[in-house]
């Protein structure tokens, strides 16, 4: 177990080494753990494991780690899992945060969680093997990007080998050319006479002559498998010399013949046992009695075993096998050829023994195989919900696609898994079509009140408006999801948590933030009674920057401020959550003028993110960078910050409210190249008689922007009422949804537009009720990013007694905003300069200053907007720098130090 999630151990079991077996050192000496990637690549059946095992007979068990993979391991999050799962056997806790996040719902970028697991094992002293075997099973290019990651960075005492049937696609060339590869191909792994000899000899027990041995040798081309093969064929046999010089053909038919032979020859009951068992990827003596109806099982594989009959143990305790590949594919040929009839009996037979051990997608498969559709129907819908909640659709969808389409349709819990798990993959064609099945099949059931039928009414609703909102139908998206509502089960707290936040994300689209921020953050709510805390957390970010969306400034930072302590209170890191609110408040302290503080809290978040988060916030990240970037004066670095938002920005759930050409626009009237403002307002198709629509509000507002700066230049006033006009309808409609943050921005612009036209009275209304607005929250960026016609404005405010203290605040933020810092001349040298041998940091100086307070850690903390572990090692280091164990004696030499 790991995490919580069930992993098959027989994956991680090293191959056992015997001394019967043929000795290679010559290949043994070749395996160079100081290189970083041995590869070994054959066909099957040249030995590659069996080498491995050899190798590893002679070192410590703990410094090897081994996975045997699978077609099952084909998504990232298997494949790390097990990677890591395998590397904790030689290190318990090494990678328990990297785990943690490849079994999250939302992982981060693969880079990010590999950074993670290598600082790790830099630490360890020993040098470490990390065997991945069958590594032919992968086929996903994400996770051979990941190994090539892996192997680039790996520390030099770990020592990484890969055994497969074909070359992996890795940059082997350069892997070559560095001298960090050593391969083992055919040419070397073939059987050389000796080899040979002793192999057929010894190991399997012959007498065979000298020149029998090279022909075999010679014609099998060292082929280990085609030698036991003809071992086993030849077992018994007087005419062994004829039987060698028969022996010819390629190597696909030599395969053929030899296990035809081997099958012919063994008794009745053994080649049964092996025709019948031989659909099963694993076997256990169980499993086998269930599959042929037998009670021999387990004496059956020992006997197999015992007879070399290409079976391989999986444990130490002899308990689970698996044939040899290339002997189960030839097996299940012969199965199918020789009794077909058979097939959908023991497909079934070894179906229910899954299911009895609840081993469900495997249950499912063999259903399939066997062509038991209800079964497997009935097993799908049991499995759905676990598979939904592990994202999982794509591999549901494969099972549901091989069902009789008119099974799917009868069964209404099946029709709505269907229609979700099409949502979910992007098709969304026939998601209608069976979801109107699914209630036609609803309608024919005959209890439809019992407990697997109770929620699909509100499924339904809210698969529509997954539906609605995926064809940009926001206000049907809202419908159904407020019909999902209505119809939810009270118990079902989960499915109501999703609909509420869908519900939120709606609303938010359709301009009622309000209503956004209350479902969404009802959503959360839920989640986290549920104790889903996590989602809780990552969500967050969201509901903050609804929240900025409506005005409510101090509302979302303190939303921002208790996810970080909630977050602070989990026993695993949540890396994506924490930096994704870290940039979120960067960017609301931005809106609040705080320019240091939103500095630091990017910062942190930027290296957060490269830890934990996902690639939709890189956009954001870089956004608020420009935003921070514009406020100190170098518009053209905040301008090419701004393209490279624009280059990474990908179309999410969320509503892109802030177009970032628009906003490139009103940069660049801040610049001056009002032609070029011209020629976007002239490609935008926007108009002036446009009805108010909340998705382009800011590029309506923009509109206005360049009209009104086009009129400070020209003095021509025919697009002026026009403008006015625009911004009223604009402010009706914000004040119709009681859009706060949006009413705000349109009476700044119209007091700007009455400014221009030199009419100051006219100007006074609008920004008198701005500033009412925007106090509480504690608004400055809406005002003083608008400069100098902004002065002019508050200055007559401030004549007139609107809004004194803050308006004051304003007019000081805005001499400096927009204008890039000062370089101070260099001060005269202190007299007596600061006694310490290495000198406290700006940030350290902060934290002092908090230290001679009554506030706890904690408060500090969040004070300073940081982490309480970042707060203790700022304090470590202030009390080695001043040479004290305690913050009493640390308030008090800095006192003497003049420090505060």
């Amino acid at each position: 177990m790991t995490a919580g999630i069930p992993l098959l151990e027989t994956k991680f079991y090293l191959p056992q080494w015997t001394a019967d077996r043929v000795s290679r050192p010559r290949l043994i000496d070749r395996i160079h753990p100081k290189r970083k990637l041995t590869l070994i690549s054959a066909p099957a059946g040249f030995g590659k494991t069996t080498l491995l095992s050899e190798w590893i007979s002679a070192l410590p068990k703990r410094s090897v780690a081994w996975v045997s993979l699978d077609r099952s391991d084909n998504t990232p999050a298997s494949f790390w899992t097990y990677v890591i799962a395998a590397l904790q056997s030689i290190q318990p806790n090494l990678g328990k945060r990297a785990l943690s996040l490849v079994q999250s719902s939302q992982p981060p970028e693969i880079e990010a969680i590999l950074l993670l697991l290598l600082n790790e094992l830099t630490v360890i002293k020993a040098d470490v093997a990390l065997i991945l075997d069958d590594y032919h099973a992968i086929e996903t290019q994400a996770i051979h990007d990941g190994i090539g990651f892996f192997l680039s960075h790996l520390p030099p005492q770990v020592h990484l080998i890969i055994a497969s049937r074909a070359d992996p696609p890795l940059s082997l060339a350069r892997l070559r050319s560095h001298g960090d590869l050593t391969e083992l191909r055919v040419s070397d792994l073939r059987f050389t006479p000796d080899e040979a000899a002793a192999f057929l000899n010894q190991g399997m027990g012959l007498e065979i002559s000298a020149g029998d041995v090279a022909a075999l040798e010679q014609r099998t081309e060292g082929w280990i498998a085609g030698l036991q093969l003809a071992a086993l064929s030849l077992q018994g046999r007087e005419d062994v010399s004829d039987f060698v010089a028969a022996f010819s053909g390629d190597d696909r038919y030599i395969v053929d013949y030899l296990l035809e032979e081997v099958l012919q020859r063994q008794p009745d009951h053994v080649r049964h046992f092996l025709l019948q068992t031989a659909l099963l990827d694993r076997l256990n003596g169980s499993l086998c009695d269930a599959v042929t109806s037998q009670n021999n099982g387990q004496s059956m594989l020992e006997t197999l075993e015992r007879g070399n009959l290409f079976i391989i143990p999986l444990d130490n305790k002899r308990q689970w096998y698996r044939y040899h590949h290339l002997f189960a594919d030839v097996l299940q040929a012969h199965a199918l050829k020789e009794c077909p009839e058979q097939m959908p009996t023991l497909h079934g037979q070894a179906s229910r023994w899954y299911e009895q051990n609840e081993l469900l997608s495997d249950a499912i498969r063999h259903a399939l195989a066997a062509k038991d559709f209800d079964h497997a129907a009935g097993l799908i819908e049991q499995v759905w919900p676990a598979m939904r909640n592990r994202q999982q659709e794509k591999t549901v969808l494969g099972w549901i696609k091989a069902l009789p389409d008119s099974l799917i349709r009868i069964r209404p819990v099946l029709s709505v898994a269907h229609a979700i798990a099409l949502l979910n993959t992007g098709q969304i064609d026939a998601v209608e079509d069976r979801l109107q099945d699914a209630e036609h099949a609803l309608a024919a059931v005959e209890n439809s009140k019992e407990e697997q039928y109770r929620s699909l009414p509100a499924a339904i609703a809210n698969a529509r408006a997954f539906h609605a909102q995926a064809l940009g139908d926001f206000a049907g998206a809202i419908a159904h999801a407020e019909q999902a509502l209505s119809l939810l089960p009270s118990e079902d707290d989960n499915e109501r948590g999703v609909t509420a936040s869908f519900l939120g994300l709606a609303y938010w689209t359709s301009g009622d933030v309000a209503a956004a921020y209350q479902s969404f953050d009802k959503g959360l709510k839920l989640f986290q009674k549920m104790g889903n805390v996590r989602i809780a957390i990552c969500a967050t970010s969201v509901l903050a920057q609804m929240g900025l969306a409506q005005g409510w400034l101090r509302v979302a930072i303190s939303a921002c401020h208790q996810a970080l302590q909630l977050a602070g209170q989990q026993p695993e890191p949540i890396l994506q959550g924490t930096a994704d609110l870290h940039l979120v408040l960067s960017e609301l302290y931005y809106e609040q003028g705080h320019l240091d503080t939103a500095h630091q809290l990017l910062q942190t978040g930027e290296e957060l993110r490269k830890q934990g988060s996902t690639s939709g916030f890189d956009y954001f990240s870089w956004l608020v960078k420009a935003q921070l970037t514009m406020a100190e004066g170098d518009l053209d670095t905040a301008l090419d910050q701004l393209h490279e938002a624009e280059r990474l920005y990908r179309r999410s759930p969320l509503p892109n409210i802030r177009p970032i050409e628009a906003l490139k626009v009103q940069w660049w009237l801040q610049q001056g190249r009002l032609a070029v403002a011209l020629g976007w307002l002239q490609e935008s198709g926007l108009s002036v008689d446009d009805e108010p629509d909340y998705l382009r509000e800011h590029e309506h507002l923009t509109l206005a922007r360049v009209l009104i700066e086009q009129y400070r230049q020209d003095g021509m006033d025919e697009a002026m009422p026009q403008v006015t006009d625009l911004l009223s309808r604009l402010l009706a409609a914000a004040e119709a949804q009681e859009r706060t943050a949006s009413i705000i921005k349109i009476l700044v612009v119209l007091a700007l537009a009455h400014e221009a036209q030199g009419d100051l009275p006219a100007a006074m209304p609008p920004l008198e009720r701005a500033l009412t607005l925007g106090e509480p929250e504690g608004h400055v960026r809406i005002f003083v990013e608008c400069g100098p016609p902004m002065a002019r404005l508050l200055q007559e405010a401030m004549t007139l007694g609107i809004t004194p203290a803050y308006t004051q605040q304003l007019l000081t933020a805005l001499k400096t905003w927009g204008e890039k810092p000062k370089v101070l001349s260099p001060l005269p040298l202190s007299p007596t300069p600061q006694p310490l041998i290495e000198p406290l940091s700006q940030r350290e100086l902060d934290v002092l200053r908090l230290l001679n307070t009554e506030l706890s850690g904690p408060e500090i903390a969040n004070e300073l907007v940081v982490a309480l572990s970042t707060v203790r090692t700022h304090t470590k280091r202030i009390y080695s720098k001043l040479n004290v164990t305690n913050r009493r004696a640390a308030v008090k030499r800095a006192t003497e130090l003049d420090l505060i």
